[in-house]
């Protein structure tokens, strides 16, 4: 026996029609009590409907119009907060369709029906953030802004002109926090500087190596490594950008040796170097 409220909700027979369908006849299927329908929809195509989802017309096309499948709720063009619902998503969430939901920002965002209707989700998340500033031709550090650049990941974007030349795209936090103030070149700068370029050779590295061993080497000396198909010990020296060879040996001292040899080419860089830029560390290398 079917059960609903005839004053609450209308009378299904052949012949009542939702939206594009049109009642056709019952069948000897149930759903939950309920007589399951044919119905024609005004395209050709057919699908059986339950009384209940009749009664609420949930579905008015055989799919054909809407995206929405059969015992889905459809709430295309409906609005939620700054969010319009623009279609369903073949995903699922919270036990409810994701929808594909377009923000008045422009941005866009894929939520759950339930996290829509319940009213936990409003905006594509502009709402719960910094607004959109105007930042065109303003500078930051050696930023200027030239334009927007859109939203990605839920923060705004900035187009900037480095004074280097260069363009890059920056977060609107991080220029307005300063954290980012080059399109990188500043810190590739500092690198270069860290690292003490001359002629193409580093002096933080010489200096280093004279300190510390490499952690990949297995002599016990920079610049000396066993040759395991030839079984030789092989010692070489780097220089201004350039690797030179200093030998074979069968003897691991012999290799040493001539890598001691070949770091003169290190000391008397090193000292040229601090003659002419710290007079007080000769001596001291």
């Amino acid at each position: 026996m079917e059960i609903y409220q005839k004053h609450h909700r209308p009378k299904i027979g052949i012949g009542y029609r939702v939206g594009h369908l049109t009642v056709a006849n019952p069948t000897r299927q149930r759903k939950n009590g309920y007589t399951v329908w044919r119905c024609r929809c005004d395209c050709g195509g057919e699908l059986l409907l339950d009384t209940r989802c009749l009664q609420r017309g949930t579905i008015a096309d055989c799919g054909c119009l809407s995206k929405t499948k059969p015992g889905q709720r459809d709430i295309t063009r409906m609005r939620f907060g700054k969010l319009v619902a623009v279609e369903p998503t073949d995903l699922r969430a919270e036990g409810t369709v994701v929808w594909k939901c377009r923000c008045d920002c422009g941005g866009e965002i894929l939520t759950s029906l339930h996290q829509l209707c319940c009213g936990y989700r409003k905006s594509c998340g502009c709402l719960s953030r910094p607004p959109l500033k105007d930042f065109v031709g303003k500078r930051f550090g050696q930023l200027t802004v030239m334009a927007y650049a859109g939203k990605q990941n839920g923060m705004h974007r900035w187009r900037c002109r480095c004074d280097c030349g260069q363009e890059t795209v920056v977060g609107q936090t991080l220029l307005q926090t300063g954290r980012t103030k080059s399109c990188g070149c500043l810190q590739a700068e500092a690198y270069r500087d860290n690292l003490k370029l001359v002629d193409g050779t580093s002096v933080t590295i010489l200096e280093a190596n004279k300190k510390k061993l490499n952690r990949n080497n297995t002599s016990g000396y920079t610049g000396v490594y066993l040759d395991q198909k030839r079984s030789k010990w092989i010692a070489k020296i780097g220089f201004k950008g350039k690797t030179y060879y200093l030998g074979a040996y069968s003897d691991k001292q012999d290799a040493i040796k001539a890598r001691q040899k070949g770091e003169k080419l290190h000391d008397d860089f090193l000292e040229w170097y601090y003659s002419r830029r710290h007079p007080s560390k000769i001596g001291k290398i």
